[in-house]
C-alpha cells in the first residue's frame, strides 16, 4: 500500500477504498510482468493517478501507465541534470518558488515573456526537469503542484503553439493529476487569440484547472488569496515576498537537489532506475516489451 491513502472523494465516483484497490490490480495485472521490474512507477499511488486521469477505465489507464513507463525508459526525465539545462534556465522563465501554497503544493513560477532560447526541445527539457524537481519535493501525503504564470512582457512570439501542444501533451500523458491549478496572471487581451487556439489541445479537466487572474480585478483576485499565504507569495504576484529570481541562489539549489535524486524513491511518478547514458540491454527489451504490448491491441486506446 502507499503512503497516499486510498479515500472516497468526488473525483473518484464515489468508489470505495476496496473498489480503488481492486481497480489498481486489475490495472496490474493489464500492463504484465513489468509492474515487478519498475516498482516505483507502478505503485499503488502512480496507478491510481492514471485511474483518475482515465475515470476509472482500467483498460485505458493501463493504456496510458504503459505509453508513460515507454516514454521514462526512453527519454530518461530523473536522468536530467542542471549542466543539461543550465542555459534555459538562466532568465528565469521557468522556477520552482522557494514557497509552497496553503496545501503544501509546490509552485513552479512561468515567465513566458523572458523566453530566452529558439529551441523547442531545450524549451521541453527544462519544463520536464522542472517539473521532476517538483515532484521530488512533494511533502507526504501531496501529490500535486501548482503552476503561477506571470504574462508580464509577454508577446505571441514569446511561446510558439508547437511547444504549448507539446507541453499539454507530456503534462496530461505522463504527468496525470500531478497540476492541481494553474493561474494564468493579467495576461493581456492579445492572448486570446493565442489561447483559442490552445484550448483544444488541453483535456476537460487540464482545462478546469487553469483559472485566469487580474490584478485590478478583486473577484479573480481571491483565487490568489484563497491558495497563497500572502507573505510568502512573490510580489509580482500580488504578495509581500520581494526575494524574486536569483540564478546564483537558484543553480546552488537544483545542484543540491540533483544530488539527492539517485536516492530519491518518490511518491511513484520518478524512478531510481535510469541514469545511464543509455539503456542497458534488460532496459531495452523493457521498452519493446511495453512496444509490443500496445501494439498487440487497439482496445482502450486513447
Amino acid at each position: 500500500m502507499s503512503s497516499i491513502q486510498l479515500k472516497r472523494g468526488a473525483s473518484d465516483k464515489s468508489l470505495s477504498p476496496v473498489d480503488q484497490q481492486a481497480k489498481i490490480d486489475d490495472v496490474r495485472k493489464l500492463i504484465g510482468p513489468v509492474v515487478d521490474k519498475l516498482p516505483v512507477l507502478c505503485s499503488d499511488a502512480s496507478i491510481l493517478r492514471f485511474l483518475r486521469a482515465r475515470n476509472w477505465n482500467t483498460k485505458k489507464a493501463s493504456k496510458m501507465l504503459k505509453e508513460t513507463l515507454k516514454w521514462r525508459l526512453q527519454y530518461k526525465p530523473e536522468a536530467i541534470r542542471w549542466e543539461d539545462i543550465a542555459q534555459e534556465a538562466e532568465t528565469g522563465k521557468v522556477y520552482r518558488a522557494n514557497y509552497c501554497d496553503k496545501l503544501g503544493r509546490p509552485v513552479l513560477v512561468m515567465r513566458p515573456g523572458l523566453q530566452n532560447t529558439n529551441s523547442p526541445v531545450g524549451q521541453i527539457k527544462y519544463l520536464v526537469y522542472c517539473i521532476e524537481n517538483a515532484i521530488m519535493n512533494l511533502v507526504q501525503d501531496q501529490e500535486q503542484m501548482v503552476w503561477l504564470v506571470d504574462f508580464q512582457g509577454w508577446a505571441m512570439t514569446s511561446i510558439s503553439v508547437k511547444v504549448t501542444r507539446e507541453t499539454a501533451r507530456i503534462l496530461q500523458d505522463h504527468y496525470p493529476e500531478r497540476l492541481g491549478i494553474g493561474i494564468l496572471y493579467n495576461p493581456p487581451k492579445i492572448f486570446e487569440s493565442f489561447w483559442t487556439i490552445v484550448k483544444p489541445f488541453l483535456e476537460t479537466k487540464t482545462y478546469k484547472k487553469m483559472k485566469f487572474v487580474y490584478s485590478d480585478d478583486p473577484k479573480s483576485l481571491k483565487v490568489i488569496e484563497e491558495i497563497f499565504d500572502l507573505d510568502k507569495l512573490d510580489v509580482a504576484f500580488g504578495g509581500r515576498n520581494p526575494a524574486g529570481f536569483n540564478l546564483e541562489v537558484y543553480a546552488r539549489q537544483m545542484k543540491d537537489d540533483d544530488s539527492k535524486r539517485t536516492n530519491f524513491h518518490g511518491s511513484g511518478c520518478s524512478s531510481p532506475f535510469y541514469h545511464s547514458s543509455s539503456l542497458s540491454e534488460s532496459q531495452q527489451h523493457e521498452s519493446t516489451d511495453l512496444d509490443r504490448d500496445s501494439n498487440a491491441s487497439d482496445e482502450g486506446r486513447l
